[in-house]
Order: structure tokens, then C-alpha cells, then sequence
């Protein structure tokens, strides 16, 4: 049963079709236009996630070219290889404190003004997990250790989607969706940045290009002559050797480049076209939940769902944090010492898009194309320094090779392992 509960919740597809058709069956919708409506949510989850899964490839190999292009080793921050690691030994504190947490975030937002309800699921598998670590490194167990994570969990499940709010709003236009993804802090701290040292005069959408160059409105064309510039860098540092043997399955290393930089473009097409079917259903069968269940309750809903409003603040965004990333490792290669020796966080690639380009997309709100790029540089600086944080919290799994990677895991398990540690 407990698996059972574990595969529905931490499958988004699954999780927000399940609410789709709530929300469709509390509007009393005809029996064909539920259907229609859950089928089309569970479908637009899953071609955002097929997206994703074709840009993460992409960008796995861009990360492993870079390390060995350019010699560098250190700790990878990356959710997915931290989870997969720790579920192992705490699978079972994860799938209490997720279920009886997203029960927790319902209550929150029914009896709180915190009306947003997160449907994230598998960030809510990732804080669910990180939580249990900390709580059981901390001695917590038993029931104790499961009613403390639940009630932390859900309420951060509401509060960091009312920390995202403001913002949220002048993204979309309007107070229809709210911003669910455990990298809060960050893009807040970037829209932050980006008011103080921006000008919305001129935001990243209002880019003017030479005749000859029009085509470059085009975002899919912009993301995929840029990615490929990048691609080419890494796979000449690399050598031919190392790519075709390694990597490209005998492929010509050039070839192998281009067709990574237009797979990476593509994944991030077909996420926009997922955000958009999603948003088409979601936010009408929500509705029938925040009126009968939790008045005015607002879906919150994950990090792509701002992409389709500043398509070209994701490229820049991207790009930028990743600058504030290498400059982090290049701050703590400098402060490494054989007397005080530090962790190196390197640059992962996969939080620095989708983190990044989220950054992008709120400091783009406050700053326009100025505070896009120092927002968003400021943000890849940050998930740089807050791992350190984060690490020594984190029991025997601090020592591994990787680490949580976006802020607000690093923020929340800081906060919390401190506390359980101050209280022992």
C-alpha cells in the first residue's frame, strides 16, 4: 500500500490528473468533458516531462564534456542523484512525510491565508526525503519523527508559492496560477537583484534584431545556434577521442555536438508546449477544488510554467546563472587550502537551466533584460554557495559526491538541521 501511495504521488502526471478530475467532477462537467479534461492534463504533463527528458540528456552530456574538457572535479549538486542515493535507506520516513505533508498542505491552505495548494509532486518527493534525512540524523523517529515532517512539509508546500506570488503575478498577467518548485529563494533573491540593478525599460522580450537576423526571434532558433556554440567549445576541449569512445558511440564528435546543441532546442519546445496544454486544463478544473474544498485556492505548478511569458529571459537566464556558477567554483578554487580544504561545487548543468532560467524569467520582471542577466548571474552564484550550507547537515550523505542543488532545499535543510541540533 505504502508503494502504491508513493508511485501516485510522485508521479506528476498522475498526481495532477488525479486533481484535474476532482476538480472536473466538483464542477458536475459531463462525463466525456471530464475525461477529455483529465486525459489532456495527464497528457500535457507528460510531453512537458518528455521535453525535459530529451534537455536533461541533452545537457548530461554538455556537464560530463565540460568536467572532462576542462579538467575540473568537485561535487555535483543534482536532486535526482542525492534522492536516488538516500531513498534506499530513508524510502520509508520519505513516503510518510510526503502523503500525511500533502495532506498537511491542504489543511494550511484551507485554514490559513496561505490558499495555494503544491502540485509539484516529485519536489515533493525530493523535500520529503531530504527532511526525513535530516530528522533521522537528528535522532527523530517513530511517529514523532513523521508528524514533525509532515507539518514542515506542508507548510512550506504553501508558504514558498506566497513567496513567489508577487512576482508570479507580474509574469502572467493575472492571479490565476501560482508558482510551485523548490527553488524559491533563488528566483526571488534574482527578481531582488534584478529591481535594485535592472531597467524594465527594456526587457528581454523587447530585443531588437538586424534585418538579417530576424530569424533569431525565433526562440527555438536562438536556443539552438547558442547551444551550439557551447556544445562545439566543449566537445573541441574534450578532443575527438573521448567524445566518440565515450559518449557519441563511434558518432563524429562535431556531429555529435550539433545534434546535442538542436536536442537540447527541441526538449525546450516541446516543454513550452506542455506548460501551455497543462495551463489550458488545470487552471478551469481547479476551480471546482478551490471552490468546494479550499476557497480561493490557487494550483501552484512547476518551474516551466513561467517559460511561455519571457521565451527569450530562459535562454539568458540559462547562460547567466551558469556564468555566476563558474565564477562560484572559481571563488572556492581560490579559498581551497590543504589547511582549510572546501568542497568545490561545480556547475551542474541541469539545476542551472531550469533553475536559471527561471531566475531569468523573474528578474526579467523586475529589471527587464539588464536585471535578467545580473539576477539570474546572482541566482548561479547563490546555489553555488548555499550547497556548503546544506552538507554538513546531511549525516554520512554530506560526504557524497553530490548534493542537493536548488535553494530552497538548501535553505529549508540548513534551517532545519541547525534547529534539530540546537534543541538536542
Amino acid at each position: 500500500m505504502l508503494k502504491f501511495i508513493m508511485d501516485i504521488l510522485s508521479v506528476p502526471a498522475v498526481l495532477i490528473g488525479i486533481v484535474s478530475f476532482i476538480g472536473l467532477v466538483a464542477q458536475k462537467k459531463s462525463t466525456s468533458d471530464t475525461i477529455k479534461g483529465t486525459i489532456k492534463t495527464v497528457m500535457g504533463v507528460l510531453v512537458l516531462s518528455g521535453g525535459a527528458g530529451l534537455a536533461v540528456g541533452a545537457i548530461t552530456h554538455f556537464g560530463t564534456m565540460f568536467q572532462q574538457g576542462f579538467g575540473i572535479t568537485g561535487v555535483v549538486p543534482h536532486n535526482e542523484a542525492i534522492v536516488g542515493m538516500a531513498l534506499k535507506e530513508y524510502g520509508t520516513q520519505t513516503a510518510y512525510i510526503m502523503a500525511f505533508g500533502m495532506v498537511a498542505n491542504v489543511l494550511i491552505a484551507r485554514f490559513t491565508p496561505l490558499k495555494f495548494i503544491f502540485l509539484t509532486g516529485h519536489h515533493t518527493l525530493y523535500m520529503a526525503c531530504m527532511i526525513g534525512i535530516i530528522l533521522t540524523v537528528g535522532g527523530l523517529t517513530g511517529i514523532e519523527m513523521i508528524a514533525v515532517g509532515a507539518v514542515v512539509l506542508g507548510f512550506i508546500m504553501a508558504l514558498f508559492p506566497a513567496i513567489a506570488h508577487p512576482v508570479m503575478k507580474k509574469i502572467t498577467g493575472s492571479d490565476d496560477v501560482a508558482f510551485g518548485h523548490f527553488g524559491t529563494v533563488g528566483y526571488v533573491f534574482a527578481a531582488w537583484i534584478g529591481k535594485i540593478a535592472g531597467n524594465k525599460a527594456q526587457t528581454t522580450e523587447d530585443i531588437h534584431f538586424p534585418q538579417g537576423l530576424t530569424f533569431l526571434r525565433d526562440s527555438s532558433i536562438a536556443i539552438s545556434l547558442v547551444m551550439l556554440v557551447l556544445f562545439l567549445i566543449v566537445a573541441v576541449a574534450c578532443g575527438p577521442l573521448y567524445v566518440e569512445t565515450e559518449l557519441s558511440g563511434g558518432q563524429h564528435f562535431l556531429v555529435f555536438a550539433f545534434l546535442q546543441a538542436i536536442t537540447f532546442a527541441a526538449g525546450v519546445y516541446i516543454i513550452l508546449a506542455g506548460v501551455r496544454l497543462i495551463l489550458a486544463e488545470i487552471v478551469p478544473a481547479f476551480t471546482g477544488i478551490a471552490t468546494s474544498l479550499v476557497p480561493n485556492a490557487k494550483p501552484a505548478i512547476d518551474c516551466p510554467v513561467v517559460y511561455p511569458y519571457a521565451p527569450n529571459a530562459v535562454l539568458i537566464g540559462f547562460l547567466s546563472s551558469f556564468v555566476g556558477g563558474i565564477l562560484g567554483m572559481g571563488i572556492l578554487l581560490a579559498l581551497d587550502t590543504p589547511v582549510n580544504p572546501i568542497p568545490i561545487i561545480l556547475p551542474s548543468v541541469v539545476p542551472h537551466f531550469f533553475c536559471g532560467a527561471t531566475a531569468g524569467v523573474f528578474a526579467n520582471a523586475t529589471g527587464g533584460l539588464r536585471g535578467c542577466v545580473l539576477g539570474a548571474m546572482a541566482h548561479g552564484l547563490l546555489i553555488t554557495f548555499l550547497p556548503l550550507l546544506l552538507m554538513p547537515v546531511m549525516g554520512d550523505l554530506g560526504f557524497a559526491n553530490t548534493t542537493f542543488s536548488d535553494a530552497d532545499f538548501c535553505v529549508v535543510g540548513t534551517i532545519l538541521g541547525n534547529v534539530i541540533g540546537a534543541l538536542q
